[in-house]
């Protein structure tokens, strides 16, 4: 009997486009995906960041660029991911690590907060993931293997969030979940995947307010199972999988990092 081939779970010759990529998850990100042989395209507002941490990378060997991309512009989504497509021959593999919060209570929500969530959290992954789907699918008609679409989104797209002001931030990664699914249904035709990864609190610059009190912290920690809060490399390790050939069967699917809170919830 035939043994059965090793999974792999390199990415070689594989082109990955990072959005938002230098925030703590993005950064996590970026390294894990060009430790394992692809090479990364970090974008963001802050072009100076994209370029200081895509020059990180290339010093340590891997193939780099960083990019400006205000993911609230949709000519510069398209603009942008045709440039990653021309510099590096491919754009086989979008990490959308974009998002933001602006904490409002119900009552006092206001329609400028809303909807700048909205376009962020929600319109730019829509067309981040049209515009990669572009050159993905075109890149399938030519041989190159199917490509790979990962969003990052939140616990929160599954849990409200008691006592607080969630309810843009909430709706819009809810939405996500859709989003995935209908866009994996509508690409599955052509080998390419669609799926999320879904933390709860990061350690980092967005989840520093919850660790600063000692006292939410505490009550924080009381909820999640495992007894800590993520690390970026905890949200990295399951975006390479979702990334690899190992992951070709799994589309229109969350990953649920969270230390086992949704088991007890």
């Amino acid at each position: 009997m035939a043994k059965p081939s090793p999974l792999s779970f390199s990415l070689a010759g594989r082109v990955a486009f990072v959005p938002g990529g230098y925030g703590d998850i993005g950064r996590a990100v970026a390294w894990q995906l060009a430790s394992a042989g692809a090479s990364v395209v970090v974008a963001g507002r802050n072009g100076s960041q994209a370029e200081q941490l895509a020059a990180e990378l290339a010093r340590a060997g891997f193939p780099a660029l960083g990019l400006a991309l205000d993911v609230k512009d949709t000519a510069q989504i398209r603009a942008c991911t045709e440039r990653v497509a021309q510099h590096f021959g491919a754009l086989d593999l979008l990490v959308n690590c974009v998002g933001m919060q602006r904490e409002e209570r119900l009552a006092d929500v206001t329609e400028s907060a809303f909807d700048e969530i909205v376009q962020v959290n929600l319109r730019a992954a829509m067309f981040l993931s049209q515009a990669a789907a572009r050159w993905q699918v075109a890149a399938v008609a030519t041989g190159r293997a199917p490509g790979r679409q990962v969003h990052v989104l939140s616990v929160r797209a599954q849990l409200g969030m008691r006592d607080r002001g969630y309810s843009a931030y909430c709706a819009t990664k809810g939405g996500l979940v859709m989003l995935i699914k209908q866009h994996a249904v509508e690409l599955c035709n052509h080998g390419i995947t669609v799926n999320g990864v879904a933390p709860t609190v990061v350690r980092g610059a967005m989840g520093a307010h919850w660790l600063a009190d000692p006292q939410v912290r505490e009550r924080l920690l009381q909820r999640i199972p495992l007894g800590r809060v993520a690390e970026p490399h905890d949200v990295a390790g399951p975006v390479h999988f979702l990334c690899s050939d190992a992951a070709a069967f799994i589309t229109g699917q969350v990953v649920t990092v969270d230390g086992g809170i949704t088991a007890t919830q």
